[in-house]
C-alpha cells in the first residue's frame, strides 16, 4: 500500500512539474509521463484555485475586468503559457501548408505567425470577458467555476492522446504514451468529473463536460485528418479550447 502510494505521489509530483511552474519536490525516480496522466486534472484544479484567489482579491479593489486581467495573466504565469504557446503553432500550422508534413514543419517554428495570433488574441479575449463575469460572482461559486472548468479542460488530453496516433516520433504527445494506459485516461476524467458535481449544480457540470467533450473530440478529428495525429501542441490546444467551452457553458 505504501509503495502504491508513493507511486501515486510521484505521478502526481510530475504532473505538477510538467504542467505549470510551481516549485515541486524533486524525484529520485521519475515515472514515465504518461503515467501521471491521471493527475493532470488536479494540476488544472490547482491552477483554477490560485486564479479564482487572484481574481476576487483583485475584484475586491478593482474593475472586474482588470480583476480578470490579472487573473489570466496569473493562469499564464502559473503554466508558463504552455497551452497558449499549442495553440498558436496549431493554427499557425493548419493554415500554413498543403500536406501533413509541411504542416508540421511550419508547427515546429518558434516564430508566430498571423494565424497564430489571432487565434491566442481570441483565446485571450474570450477568456477574458468569462472571468470579468466570474468576478462578479459570490467566492465560493467564482472558485468552483474555475477549478471545475481547468480541471475538466486537462480531463480529457490523456484519452485524446492513447486515441491517437502520433504525428510525430518524438516530442510531448508521443513521450505522454509511454506509461499510459485506458484505466489512468479514465481515471483523470472521472476525477474531473467528480471535482465537478461535487462543486456546480447537476446540470450545469453536465453540460460544461458535454461541451469540454464535443470540443476535444472535433478537435481530435481535425487533428487526424489535417495532421495524422496527435502533437504537443494539438494538446496544448485542445485545453484552451476547452477551458473556454467550459467557460462558456458556465457564464450563459
Amino acid at each position: 500500500m505504501t509503495a502504491q502510494l508513493n507511486r501515486r505521489a510521484a505521478q502526481a509530483t510530475l504532473a505538477l512539474a510538467m504542467l505549470t511552474r510551481l516549485p515541486v519536490p524533486r524525484l529520485r525516480d521519475c515515472p514515465p509521463v504518461g503515467a501521471s496522466a491521471w493527475a493532470w486534472p488536479l494540476a488544472g484544479a490547482v491552477v483554477g484555485f490560485l486564479q479564482a484567489a487572484v481574481l476576487l482579491t483583485a475584484a475586491a479593489v478593482l474593475p472586474p475586468a482588470m480583476a480578470a486581467g490579472l487573473a489570466l495573466a496569473a493562469g499564464m504565469a502559473l503554466t508558463g503559457a504552455l497551452h497558449e504557446d499549442g495553440l498558436a503553432d496549431l493554427a499557425d500550422g493548419l493554415s500554413g501548408g498543403q500536406t501533413p508534413a509541411q504542416r508540421l514543419e511550419v508547427m515546429k517554428d518558434s516564430r508566430i505567425g498571423s494565424h497564430g495570433a489571432v487565434a491566442l488574441i481570441t483565446a485571450l479575449g474570450l477568456r477574458w470577458a468569462a472571468f470579468a463575469a466570474i468576478a462578479t460572482w459570490p467566492p465560493a461559486a467564482a472558485f468552483a467555476a474555475l477549478i471545475a472548468a481547468q480541471a475538466a479542460s486537462r480531463a480529457g488530453l490523456g484519452l485524446m492522446n492513447l486515441a491517437g496516433p502520433q504525428a510525430r516520433a518524438q516530442g510531448f504527445a508521443a513521450a505522454a504514451t509511454e506509461g499510459l494506459t485506458a484505466p489512468q485516461a479514465a481515471t483523470a476524467i472521472a476525477l474531473a468529473t467528480a471535482l465537478a458535481l461535487a462543486t456546480l449544480p447537476f446540470l450545469q457540470a453536465l453540460t460544461l463536460f458535454a461541451a469540454v467533450t464535443l470540443t476535444q473530440l472535433l478537435l481530435l478529428r481535425h487533428a487526424r485528418r489535417r495532421l495524422g495525429g496527435i502533437t504537443g501542441d494539438v494538446l496544448g490546444a485542445a485545453q484552451i479550447t476547452a477551458e473556454i467551452a467550459a467557460l462558456a457553458t458556465l457564464v450563459a
